[in-house]
């Protein structure tokens, strides 16, 4: 869904859920945008572009102002960012202009706004060879604190297969925890134009879903239940989705249960090598780290 000024913008209520959203604002050069955190902890990521955003809390406390260097895309670099806590105001400004995802969970503590620099954030590469990926754990409950927020970052080459095998976490169970997901997409260029990719969502008997949808740049895919995946880079195009997640666990923890029809593939990536195109971005960009 879109809302002025948001290029994307899914509320929990959107959603039909209780505890994930996502906005995507795109600011002009010289600009800056204004929001109200309300009831949800919320990230500034730059998805293009660089900012400045100052945090004001509480009349009781200063008001803090971080610098994010950004990236010219989600393609190009591991970017920073910034964490803002419930009941905070919020000021993005940019003095090139950009596009900036803001990540939100529904949260009962309020913690202290902070900056996340991208030399910390966790690149990890999982899975092999056709399932190779690059995963940037920017704020997994191992790499940075939130109340409930759990988000990630995943680049997936031309012709591989991401989110794979298919997985769910819509129970509450030894090894799975019940976690709203928002999939948000970015796909790379060709010569020829934009790309494309596709997506796959399907449920249980008790709770049927099933989607199979192509996605572009800026296509939201919700997960409410079910298992999901593979997020599918078709080839000659990168594949970037942003992952959103909270859910109502007193502990914030990101745990899932592979479709047990499919389990058996991890069992072959010890054999398989890891996709040499991977990683594709660090924190010092192509330039440096190639």
């Amino acid at each position: 869904m879109t809302h002025d000024p948001y290029l994307t913008e899914i509320t929990p209520g959107d959603a039909g859920w209780t505890y994930s959203g996502l906005r995507v604002v795109a600011i002009p050069p010289g600009g800056e945008h204004t929001l109200q955190t309300g009831d949800a902890e919320t990230l500034v990521l730059p998805l293009a572009g660089s900012c400045q955003v100052t945090i004001g809390v509480p009349a009781d406390e200063i008001a803090v102002t971080f610098t994010l260097s950004g990236r010219p895309d989600v393609f190009t670099r591991v970017t920073d960012f910034a964490y803002a806590p419930r009941d905070a105001t919020v000021v993005i400004s940019s003095a090139s202009g950009g596009r900036f995802a803001l990540p939100s969970a529904r949260c009962e503590n309020r913690l202290a706004p902070r900056y996340g620099p991208a030399e910390k954030v966790p690149v990890e590469l999982r899975g092999a060879g056709r399932a190779s990926r690059q995963v940037n754990n920017f704020c997994t409950p191992e790499a940075f604190e939130a109340d409930r927020l759990i988000a990630c970052e995943v680049l997936t080459p031309g012709g591989n297969w991401s989110s794979y095998p298919p997985h769910k976490h819509d129970e509450d169970r030894p090894g799975e925890a019940v976690l709203e997901e928002i999939y948000y997409f970015e796909v790379a260029s060709g010569p020829g134009g934009p790309g494309m990719g596709y997506q796959r969502v399907y449920g249980t008997a008790e709770r049927p879903l099933d989607v199979l949808e192509e996605v572009r740049t800026g296509d939201v895919v919700l997960i409410p239940h079910g298992w999901h995946g593979p997020s599918m880079a078709v080839p000659g195009y990168d594949l970037y989705y942003l992952n959103v997640m909270a859910g109502p666990g007193t502990e914030r923890a990101w745990l899932i249960c592979d479709d047990p029809a499919h389990a058996w593939v991890r069992g072959t990536w010890a054999e398989e090598p890891m996709d040499p195109r991977l990683p594709m971005t660090s924190a010092a960009g192509p330039e440096e780290e190639r």
